[in-house]
């Protein structure tokens, strides 16, 4: 065995969980706004659209951003862009407690917009933690990687009783201080894999360069489906459960974070089935289950069983898409682009969560409480992209352009 295989045998497993640690931190934080939506709209009279606007801004920069992270990190490499994107979200977790305490919506639409910053570290752990893993393993190792967007669910969770607990400006100076500890962390003990080289390419033609690759976009547009529902539930759910079922804001965040886990632990299921049966059919499988399952959802079964199985079972099969999504990238993006690659698939991804929650907002029922023609444009958005992923991408790998 030579000594790079040793040394990567060596760091895998470590890297891999601070890696994991990093975006689940990070993604509570980016979701610290959804989970006190509800409280954000009672406390400012906010409309529905007002209400879906604030909650889905943070999305925007978290994926936009991810182009840039993406190609930055086949730069620099994930030990210095993990601890740097961490340590500037940081201030931003306190300044929309800030504008929350002043009551402020233009302040937190502001805020919320740069909190943004702390959804990009998922364009930083695919490149890093593809590195440290033999291609047949990749879809496990950006599976479990993936599975760090449990953190949505964490904060679905935590932030609402947070609040109860320690009060609401404390609850976020807590999420700021795991924020740098958790960076702090990754900077003392992270490290680069040996099989990893530093692309110094400018920025821009090596974008422009995973922009030309067919396969890009073909991905990108399933993973704007398998993550953006993946998003647009988790940010939009409290909202959704309050206005159909009538939750108050701590038993919709526990059936969000429900929702959050279900979708985290198909995630590693999907990259591990991806390695064994092709990307094709797990992601073939979770389009048309989410297509299933969203008509299912549509009807507004009772709760608790049926509603609660309806959305387990629809979190399931959009984290089963989001792992094999990026095993499918792992297999056919050129190992010299793929943190560009993965920043662009990521940022559709992001995007593919900013605008349902927007269109939930603009369709909705008031007089009968339904939510049901956003639901519908889901199912058909859902089986186009199912019915592209058997027929509209080739098996042959994409050569670099």
């Amino acid at each position: 065995m030579s000594d790079q295989q040793q040394a990567l045998e060596a760091g895998r497993g470590r890297n891999l969980a601070l890696a994991t640690l990093a975006f689940a931190i990070s993604f509570w934080a980016w979701n610290v706004i959804a989970p006190l939506g509800v409280r954000y709209a009672e406390q400012l009279d906010l409309t529905a659209g007002e209400k879906s606007l604030l909650v889905a801004t943070p999305v925007l920069v978290g994926s936009l951003g991810r182009i840039l992270a993406g190609a930055l990190t086949d730069r620099f490499g994930g030990r210095i862009m993990f601890p740097a994107l961490m340590l500037v979200s940081a201030p931003f977790v306190l300044l929309v407690a800030f504008a929350g305490d002043r009551g402020s919506y233009p302040l937190l639409l502001l805020f919320g917009f740069f909190l943004g910053i702390a959804g990009t570290t998922f364009a930083v752990g695919i490149p890093f933690v593809n590195a440290w893993f033999d291609k047949p393993r990749r879809g496990f190792a950006t599976g479990v990687f993936g599975a760090g967007m449990g953190g949505t669910a964490l904060s679905a969770f935590f932030t609402p009783r947070m609040v109860e607990w320690f009060g609401y400006g404390m609850t976020h100076v807590l999420i700021a201080a795991a924020l740098v500890a958790v960076a702090l962390l990754s900077w003392t003990m992270m490290r680069d894999s040996p099989a990893w080289s530093a692309n110094h390419d400018p920025v821009v033609p090596k974008l422009v360069g995973a922009a030309k690759l067919p396969i890009t976009w073909q991905l990108s547009f399933l993973y704007a489906v398998a993550f953006g529902g993946f998003v647009a539930f988790s940010t939009y759910l409290p909202t959704y459960l309050k206005d159909v079922y009538d939750f108050d804001l701590a038993a919709a965040g526990t059936r969000t974070a429900g929702f959050a886990l279900a979708a985290v632990a198909a995630r590693p299921l999907g990259g591990i089935l991806s390695d064994k049966v092709g990307p094709k059919v797990i992601t073939g499988v979770s389009l048309l289950g989410t297509v299933v399952m969203a008509g299912v959802v549509a009807l507004q079964p009772v709760p608790e069983v049926p509603a609660g199985a309806a959305f387990i079972l629809l979190a399931l099969f959009l984290g089963l898409g989001t792992g094999s999504v990026f095993a499918w990238v792992a297999q056919l993006a050129p190992p010299e682009r793929v943190g560009s690659v993965t920043g662009i698939v990521g940022a559709a991804g992001g995007l593919g969560g900013f605008f349902p929650p927007l269109v939930m907002g603009a369709t909705y029922n008031e007089a009968d409480h339904s939510y049901t023609v956003g639901l519908v444009l889901l199912m058909v958005v859902a089986l186009g992209a199912c019915a592209f992923s058997q027929w509209g991408i080739r098996a042959k790998r994409t050569t670099s352009a």
